[in-house]
């Protein structure tokens, strides 16, 4: 049932146990004991149950190009109602979003929004893409199943890190049309030092997802130095192969110094260009290249013929040679999703 501001939403996938409650959301499995807070920020421990703490707390609103989230192959060209709230169950040294995603780096003040009172705001901007991003949408879990029975003639967007349980993810999956799962690293070593959590953890979410059936797209932000090997990014792009399929877009994206990590510097577009070299050499059909304004290196090009179908600059998108979601020239099935 939704809330009405002041209200409080039990937490979905807990346990009771001596002085507290053990969240079984995400695989921190935090043991919050009565009064405190888990670490992602969003669940609270009262006498009588797990709350949901940032439940309908918004941070956030915009309107998006899709492409932004990014997601360059689930209907290109089209804008999506973008959506945040607080609180992220990683710690990511780099993240851009701290404000919103740290609650112990920066507080932000929300408004509060009912299930309803967001699905009119959303089809009063003209969308029917509602994206859940900005900072970490699984640990919203409740709120977002929530606003979907509202109105499940929204099309679901996801942007996250993946760190969920196979629970809740799998209801999530159900009213999910599109996800793009950000896999920062390719060594547990990473995971733990740079972002506070477990590469497998995420390994696994992103294998369920494919399952589902959710079109999905993966984000590896090239950071120098830390997850930038050659040798680990052909691992990643041979993880993909094999567990997903060559047709789940890649993107390889230019980092930029930000919160705890203002002293490493801009990715070189050599890196990133190299990068996508090495997804293609893979046998992986759509690689991109992010944060970066490079011709070509956006395009989608037919797997079968190399004809470009979708040309890319920024946010300039040109489907020039898609017919529904087949090559014009060749009539090879792109995985687009229009």
């Amino acid at each position: 049932m939704a809330a009405t501001n002041g209200d409080r939403i039990e937490s979905r996938f807990y346990e009771k146990v001596d002085g507290g409650y053990i969240c079984g959301l995400c695989p921190h499995r935090c043991r919050i004991g009565i009064g405190g807070y888990g670490r992602c920020g969003s669940r609270r421990a009262d006498e009588d149950m797990l709350v949901a703490h940032s439940y309908g707390k918004v941070s956030s609103l915009c309107v998006d190009p899709i492409e932004k989230k990014p997601l360059y192959h689930y209907k290109p060209h089209s804008r999506c109602f973008s959506v945040g709230g607080t609180g992220c169950n990683m710690r990511c040294r780099h993240c851009q979003n701290y404000a919103i995603s740290m609650l112990s780096s920066g507080k932000k003040r929300t408004t509060y929004e009912r299930p309803d009172e967001l699905v009119s705001l959303c089809r009063s901007e003209g969308q029917d893409i509602i994206a859940f991003t900005y900072n970490e949408p699984m640990i919203w879990f409740e709120y977002i199943m929530d606003v979907m029975a509202c109105d499940p003639e929204l099309h679901l967007v996801l942007v996250t890190n993946g760190l969920v349980c196979e629970k809740p993810l799998r209801e999530l999956c159900r009213v999910t049309e599109a996800m793009n799962i950000d896999i920062k690293g390719f060594t547990d070593d990473f995971y733990m030092k740079v972002c506070g959590a477990h590469l497998d953890d995420v390994l696994r979410s992103t294998k369920i997802v494919f399952e589902e059936g959710v079109h999905l797209e993966l984000t590896y932000l090239v950071i120098p130095g830390y997850n930038d090997g050659e040798d680990e990014v052909r691992r990643f792009c041979q993880w993909v192969m094999e567990n997903l399929s060559e047709d789940v877009p890649v993107h390889f994206t230019r980092f930029h110094p930000d919160n705890e990590m203002m002293d490493v510097p801009w990715t070189p577009v050599e890196t990133v260009l190299r990068c996508r070299g090495i997804g293609i050499e893979c046998g992986l059909n759509y690689v991109y290249v992010g944060n970066a304004l490079i011709e070509g290196a956006d395009d989608t090009y037919c797997p079968d013929c190399g004809t470009v179908v979708v040309k890319r600059l920024g946010y300039l998108v040109d489907p020039v040679n898609l017919d529904g979601n087949r090559c014009a020239a060749c009539g090879y099935p792109v995985n687009i999703l229009r």
